[in-house]
């Protein structure tokens, strides 16, 4: 595989599992009656919440370190992230000995600001504007950019979420995945349809931040001039062009909710499954129980649920 590779292959995924394995958890898929119920499906679980770093990232960002050159590893590394893939970048560069700076939104979470320093990152906070600055620190140290979505050995270490789920629910028929800048859903989804053609796959965005629709909509990447939303992990202002085309060629639909259901669906998770899911993890459960897909009564249905870095000020603000 190489950097223009147009789709990732059900065997760069394959291959990026045989590097991460013993390094990540295998986490669990669980069923869930009363969410099940209450949206007609027989509903599952895949809870990313239990990963190392506390969501799916370390999966991609193992994946990319593993094929830097050793000039490059000396070099260190930069990228751009709201918080889970910064923690993620600065835990697996710590475990290389490679040094990793984040350039991170001034008003980003202060636990994921704090836990991603307490990885071994280097945090740049900034009001302007995320990869502009990231780009000027990588050309002005030399440093190697890591994406956080836009890149083939990321989207294949996160396609090992899309092998784990087949292999454990080998009949699904619909997996839901919240989408910020497309790296999780490009993955699954590659790995989803070469192994069950048949089975569906369903984004799911924010209305706040549907950059992905919306670049599906025009054909191309495009850039949201406003990005508002609770789910900071699905607040990319734009798509990739390598993950716009994964979802063109394997996602079968787009799904935006509103920040309410978000909130709602958190709430419902904590209380009657007891699991704490961020914003951005709780929002396929959100489309799920909002009535956009009524169609999918009876189907067997997994969510993927991202990631469980939220802090308790933020819970009790929100819930």
């Amino acid at each position: 595989m190489t950097l223009e590779t147009p789709l990732v292959k059900l065997g760069d995924i394959l291959a990026a599992r045989e590097v991460i394995v013993g390094r990540v958890h295998r986490t669990p898929t669980a069923r869930t009656g009363y969410l099940g119920d209450r949206a007609g499906v027989r509903l599952l679980l895949k809870l990313e919440m239990f990963q190392k770093t506390g969501s799916f990232k370390s999966r991609g960002v193992l994946n990319r370190l593993h094929h830097l050159s050793r000039a490059e590893k000396h070099r260190g590394v930069v990228t751009l992230s709201a918080g889970n893939h910064a923690q993620a970048l600065a835990w697996a560069a710590s475990q290389e000995g490679i040094t990793s700076v984040v350039v991170m939104p001034a008003k980003a979470s202060r636990t994921k600001i704090e836990a991603t320093r307490g990885y071994g990152g280097e945090i740049v906070l900034t009001h302007g504007d995320l990869l502009a600055t990231c780009q000027t620190i990588q050309k002005e140290r030399n440093l190697v950019l890591v994406h956080p979505f836009d890149d083939p050995w990321i989207i294949a270490g996160q396609g090992t979420v899309g092998m784990e789920i087949i292999e454990d629910v080998p009949d699904l028929d619909t997996v839901l995945v919240g989408v910020g800048g497309g790296g999780l859903i490009s993955g699954v989804a590659a790995a989803v349809k070469a192994v069950q053609p048949l089975a569906s796959v369903f984004g799911v965005e924010p209305e706040g931040a549907c950059a992905m629709t919306k670049s599906l909509e025009r054909g191309e990447p495009i850039r949201l001039e406003k990005v508002e939303t609770i789910a900071d992990g699905l607040a990319a202002p734009f798509a990739g062009r390598l993950t716009l085309a994964h979802v063109q060629a394997h996602v079968d639909r787009m799904v935006t909710v509103t920040d309410r259901q978000i909130v709602e669906a958190m709430g419902l998770l904590l209380e009657r499954c007891k699991v704490v899911a961020e914003p951005a993890a709780a929002a396929p459960v959100a489309a799920l129980l909002s009535g956009q897909l009524d169609a999918l009564r009876g189907a067997k249905v997994v969510c993927v649920l991202g990631g469980g870095n939220v802090d308790r000020e933020r819970l009790k603000s929100i819930l």
